[in-house]
Protein backbone atom coordinates (compact mmCIF):
# COMPACT_ATOMS: atom_id res chain seq x y z
CA UNK A 1 0.00 0.00 0.00
CA UNK A 2 0.89 3.54 -0.80
CA UNK A 3 -0.35 6.70 -0.34
CA UNK A 4 0.26 9.38 -3.06
CA UNK A 5 -0.77 12.70 -3.52
CA UNK A 6 -0.97 13.95 -6.67
CA UNK A 7 -0.92 18.17 -7.86
CA UNK A 8 -2.68 19.30 -4.59
CA UNK A 9 -3.28 22.88 -4.05
CA UNK A 10 -5.75 24.88 -1.70
CA UNK A 11 -7.40 28.26 -1.78
CA UNK A 12 -8.79 29.42 1.94
CA UNK A 13 -10.23 33.04 2.10
CA UNK A 14 -8.64 34.02 -1.68
CA UNK A 15 -5.36 32.86 -0.65
CA UNK A 16 -3.22 30.14 -2.29
CA UNK A 17 -1.48 28.46 0.64
CA UNK A 18 -0.02 25.94 -1.99
CA UNK A 19 -0.13 24.56 -5.02
CA UNK A 20 1.67 21.55 -7.17
CA UNK A 21 2.16 19.51 -4.17
CA UNK A 22 3.03 15.82 -5.20
CA UNK A 23 4.50 13.12 -2.85
CA UNK A 24 4.06 9.69 -2.13
CA UNK A 25 4.68 7.48 1.13
CA UNK A 26 4.87 3.52 1.14
CA UNK A 27 5.61 0.93 3.98
CA UNK A 28 7.80 2.24 7.22
CA UNK A 29 8.33 5.67 5.86
CA UNK A 30 7.82 8.75 7.66
CA UNK A 31 7.82 12.28 6.04
CA UNK A 32 8.39 15.30 8.21
CA UNK A 33 6.64 18.19 7.08
CA UNK A 34 8.34 21.70 7.92
CA UNK A 35 7.26 25.70 7.50
CA UNK A 36 6.61 28.75 9.07
CA UNK A 37 3.50 29.59 10.87
CA UNK A 38 0.51 30.39 7.68
CA UNK A 39 2.41 27.64 5.19
CA UNK A 40 -0.20 24.88 5.43
CA UNK A 41 1.31 21.99 7.78
CA UNK A 42 -1.51 21.60 8.88
CA UNK A 43 -3.70 22.14 6.03
CA UNK A 44 -2.12 19.66 4.11
CA UNK A 45 -2.64 16.97 6.83
CA UNK A 46 -6.15 17.66 7.20
CA UNK A 47 -6.02 16.95 3.27
CA UNK A 48 -4.90 13.72 3.56
CA UNK A 49 -7.25 12.71 6.38
CA UNK A 50 -9.73 13.23 4.59
CA UNK A 51 -11.20 16.45 6.37
CA UNK A 52 -10.65 19.08 3.95
CA UNK A 53 -11.36 19.18 0.01
CA UNK A 54 -8.37 20.15 -1.89
CA UNK A 55 -8.92 22.84 -4.75
CA UNK A 56 -7.19 20.97 -6.89
CA UNK A 57 -5.11 17.54 -6.76
CA UNK A 58 -6.35 14.43 -5.58
CA UNK A 59 -5.08 12.20 -2.54
CA UNK A 60 -5.26 8.49 -2.45
CA UNK A 61 -4.30 4.85 -1.43
CA UNK A 62 -2.94 2.70 -4.13
CA UNK A 63 -3.51 -0.38 -4.58
CA UNK A 64 -6.52 -0.04 -3.31
CA UNK A 65 -7.79 -2.62 -0.65
CA UNK A 66 -10.60 -5.47 -0.18
CA UNK A 67 -12.28 -3.09 2.50
CA UNK A 68 -12.23 0.65 0.81
CA UNK A 69 -14.15 2.35 3.09
CA UNK A 70 -12.44 1.24 6.27
CA UNK A 71 -10.89 4.65 7.81
CA UNK A 72 -6.93 4.03 7.28
CA UNK A 73 -5.67 6.87 9.19
CA UNK A 74 -5.40 7.97 12.28
CA UNK A 75 -5.29 11.81 12.83
CA UNK A 76 -4.22 13.88 16.04
CA UNK A 77 -4.28 17.13 15.56
CA UNK A 78 -3.64 20.37 17.67
CA UNK A 79 -7.43 19.69 20.17
CA UNK A 80 -6.42 16.60 22.28
CA UNK A 81 -10.39 14.93 21.81
CA UNK A 82 -10.58 14.17 24.70
CA UNK A 83 -13.70 14.41 27.93
CA UNK A 84 -12.38 16.03 30.62
CA UNK A 85 -15.14 14.62 32.85
CA UNK A 86 -14.43 11.18 32.07
CA UNK A 87 -11.75 9.22 33.47
CA UNK A 88 -8.29 8.38 31.45
CA UNK A 89 -9.07 4.59 31.44
CA UNK A 90 -13.25 5.65 30.04
CA UNK A 91 -11.56 8.11 27.23
CA UNK A 92 -9.10 5.51 26.11
CA UNK A 93 -12.43 2.86 25.94
CA UNK A 94 -14.75 5.28 24.25
CA UNK A 95 -12.36 5.64 21.33
CA UNK A 96 -11.50 1.78 20.94
CA UNK A 97 -15.44 1.34 21.39
CA UNK A 98 -15.53 4.09 18.88
CA UNK A 99 -13.03 2.52 16.03
CA UNK A 100 -13.54 -0.92 16.87
CA UNK A 101 -10.18 -1.21 18.12
CA UNK A 102 -8.55 -4.83 19.00
CA UNK A 103 -6.02 -3.00 21.02
CA UNK A 104 -6.26 -2.86 25.15
CA UNK A 105 -6.45 0.32 27.29
CA UNK A 106 -3.93 -0.98 29.50
CA UNK A 107 -1.61 -1.54 26.59
CA UNK A 108 -2.26 1.90 25.54
CA UNK A 109 -1.42 3.51 28.17
CA UNK A 110 1.69 1.57 29.11
CA UNK A 111 2.79 3.14 25.97
CA UNK A 112 2.94 6.35 26.72
CA UNK A 113 3.58 6.36 30.74
CA UNK A 114 0.04 6.54 31.65
CA UNK A 115 -0.15 3.12 33.33
CA UNK A 116 -0.81 4.10 36.63
CA UNK A 117 -3.32 6.56 35.73
CA UNK A 118 -6.20 4.98 34.11
CA UNK A 119 -8.23 5.70 37.49
CA UNK A 120 -7.59 9.95 37.39
CA UNK A 121 -10.05 12.28 35.85
CA UNK A 122 -8.82 13.78 32.29
CA UNK A 123 -9.31 17.48 34.59
CA UNK A 124 -6.50 16.55 36.40
CA UNK A 125 -3.52 15.87 34.20
CA UNK A 126 -0.96 18.49 33.25
CA UNK A 127 -0.81 19.36 29.39
CA UNK A 128 2.01 17.08 28.77
CA UNK A 129 0.19 14.25 30.10
CA UNK A 130 -3.34 14.90 27.95
CA UNK A 131 -1.16 15.15 25.66
CA UNK A 132 -0.07 11.48 26.19
CA UNK A 133 -3.39 10.63 26.14
CA UNK A 134 -4.12 11.74 22.90
CA UNK A 135 -1.05 9.63 21.54
CA UNK A 136 -2.15 6.68 23.35
CA UNK A 137 -5.48 6.06 21.09
CA UNK A 138 -2.89 5.31 18.13
CA UNK A 139 -2.45 1.99 19.68
CA UNK A 140 -6.19 1.27 19.95
CA UNK A 141 -6.79 0.41 16.64
CA UNK A 142 -4.27 -0.41 14.16
CA UNK A 143 -4.10 1.73 10.95
CA UNK A 144 -1.85 2.25 8.35
CA UNK A 145 -0.94 5.85 8.75
CA UNK A 146 -0.53 7.95 11.24
CA UNK A 147 -0.82 11.71 10.81
CA UNK A 148 0.45 14.01 13.64
CA UNK A 149 0.28 17.94 13.93
CA UNK A 150 2.82 18.53 16.07
CA UNK A 151 2.46 16.09 18.06
CA UNK A 152 5.82 16.62 20.63
CA UNK A 153 3.96 20.24 21.99
CA UNK A 154 3.67 20.33 25.46
CA UNK A 155 5.92 16.58 26.06
CA UNK A 156 8.74 16.39 28.02
CA UNK A 157 11.74 14.89 27.40
CA UNK A 158 10.51 11.43 28.24
CA UNK A 159 7.12 12.10 26.62
CA UNK A 160 9.11 12.54 23.37
CA UNK A 161 11.26 9.56 23.88
CA UNK A 162 7.79 7.38 24.23
CA UNK A 163 6.92 9.15 21.20
CA UNK A 164 9.74 8.07 19.19
CA UNK A 165 9.46 4.36 20.31
CA UNK A 166 5.74 4.95 19.20
CA UNK A 167 6.78 5.83 15.40
CA UNK A 168 9.48 3.43 15.47
CA UNK A 169 7.39 0.79 16.28
CA UNK A 170 4.17 1.60 13.78
CA UNK A 171 7.10 1.75 11.04
CA UNK A 172 8.55 -0.95 12.00
CA UNK A 173 5.62 -3.10 11.18
CA UNK A 174 5.15 -1.46 7.55
CA UNK A 175 3.59 1.90 8.94
CA UNK A 176 3.45 5.11 7.17
CA UNK A 177 3.73 8.54 9.08
CA UNK A 178 3.56 12.21 7.93
CA UNK A 179 4.39 14.73 10.84
CA UNK A 180 3.92 18.35 10.88
CA UNK A 181 6.48 19.90 12.95
CA UNK A 182 8.92 23.01 13.74
CA UNK A 183 11.10 20.58 16.06
CA UNK A 184 13.50 17.66 14.87
CA UNK A 185 11.43 14.76 15.57
CA UNK A 186 12.39 11.40 17.81
CA UNK A 187 12.84 8.95 14.80
CA UNK A 188 14.18 9.60 11.68
CA UNK A 189 12.38 10.97 8.75
CA UNK A 190 12.76 9.46 5.19
CA UNK A 191 12.51 12.86 4.02
CA UNK A 192 11.01 16.37 4.41
CA UNK A 193 8.39 18.21 2.76
CA UNK A 194 9.29 22.53 3.58
CA UNK A 195 6.02 24.33 3.28
CA UNK A 196 6.91 27.87 1.99
CA UNK A 197 4.79 30.92 3.18
CA UNK A 198 4.59 31.58 -0.10
CA UNK A 199 3.27 28.76 -1.37
CA UNK A 200 6.08 27.04 -2.83
CA UNK A 201 7.08 23.55 -1.97
CA UNK A 202 10.54 21.98 -1.32
CA UNK A 203 12.30 18.47 -0.38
Amino acid sequence: MRLVADNLAIVRNGRAIFSGLSFALGPGELIAVRGPNGAGKSTLLRIVAGLLAPTEGHVALTPKGEDDDAPAAHYVGHLDGLKPSLTVAANLDFWRRVWGGTGTVAGALEAVGLGDLGHLRVATLSAGQRRRLALARLSIAARPIWLLDEPTTALDQGGEALLGQLLERHLAEGGMAMVATHRDLPVAAARTLSLGASGGVGA
